[in-house]
């Protein structure tokens, strides 16, 4: 080896030392989770009887005012679906720096009549391209009910319990829920509309029922929406069985009373449970109390942003 060439080595060996040396950098800390983005359903305001709030977009402006995360629009509630009118709810919640989380609609699918059935596959199709027109990323659905209770109310005295339709099985009814809500998969994956069942009356009273059709139907356009007050009886456990499906959480609150019936719910335990799971989507106020929603709403908002805190 040349004089010139072990001089080189030498140096070189003296630049990199300390490199070599030198421990490896740590690994960057772990993030923490953020707080779980907490909305309201425009039915909160509304209540199906409360005139002056039903205006889909001033209750958007409302809720931006609160200080809330995002808006969950109840289709029953809007009273224009003209395409300029969905793009001012768009507007107007991108404007509040808001999101338009969900969209809340009625359907149901136990009917023994064939045509029946596909008149709500048809209606379910087109709130998925209302949701796509507005931007909105999953919509809530029901199996529907027996309806041999007749009055909403007898219903709920009757805590959600209803007899069968004569003649008709569980089995039978259970394949026409699977069967419509299959129907629509094609729409909601063109319009990228997550469906989500929702834990409601009729055949969905129960996480069983639930859990029946979502993993009958076995899509990952079909999952669940998670709704607090509607197990009025063990409703931690239930919650917790579809808890891992979950693709919107509906939270209610009582300030005032329910108007039906009133749960006293731990949602400092539900949200320990929903981060069990790894729920990491909206929280969705359904205020369903007798308080004026003008101060019941942002109580409301303030349990949830406590109990929902990373």
């Amino acid at each position: 080896m040349t004089p010139d060439r072990r001089q080189f080595l030498a140096a070189t060996a003296t630049a990199t030392a300390p490199l070599a040396a030198a421990p490896l950098a740590a690994a960057p800390p772990a993030a923490k989770p953020r707080p779980v983005r907490v909305g309201v359903s425009t039915y909160s305001f509304w209540q199906f009887k409360n005139d002056k709030l039903r205006n889909v977009e001033a209750c958007v402006n409302l809720a931006g005012e609160m200080g809330f995360d995002a808006v969950e629009v109840l289709h029953r509630q809007m009273t224009d679906e003209a395409p300029a009118a969905l793009q001012r709810l768009k507007r107007a919640a991108f404007l509040n720096g808001m999101a338009l989380c969900g969209f809340s609609t009625h359907q149901g699918f136990v009917f023994p009549d064939k045509g029946e059935r596909q008149k709500n596959v048809d209606h379910t199709v087109r709130c998925l391209e209302l949701c796509y027109a507005m931007g909105i990323p999953t919509m809530r659905v029901n199996t529907g009910r027996w309806g041999t209770t007749k009055s909403f109310d007898d219903l709920m005295r009757d805590r959600g319990v209803e007899p069968a339709l004569p003649g008709v099985t569980e089995d039978e009814a259970f394949k026409w829920v699977t069967d419509a809500l299959g129907a629509c998969l094609k729409a909601a994956e063109k319009c990228g509309v997550v469906m989500g069942l929702e834990n409601h009356w009729g055949l969905g009273r129960t996480p069983e029922g639930v859990l029946r059709v979502v993993d009958a139907v076995d899509s990952p356009w079909l999952r669940v929406t998670l709704d607090t007050g509607n197990f009025l009886e063990d409703p931690y456990d239930r919650l917790e069985k579809l808890a891992p499906k979950a693709a919107l959480v509906q939270a209610k609150t009582y300030h005032g009373g329910g108007l039906w019936y009133t749960l006293d719910l731990d949602y400092d335990r539900i949200a320990r449970m929903l981060r069990k799971h790894k729920y990491a989507g909206y929280v969705s106020l359904e205020f369903e109390g007798k308080e004026d929603p003008l101060t019941a709403v942002p109580k409301s908002l303030d349990l949830l942003r406590k109990a929902f805190a990373a």
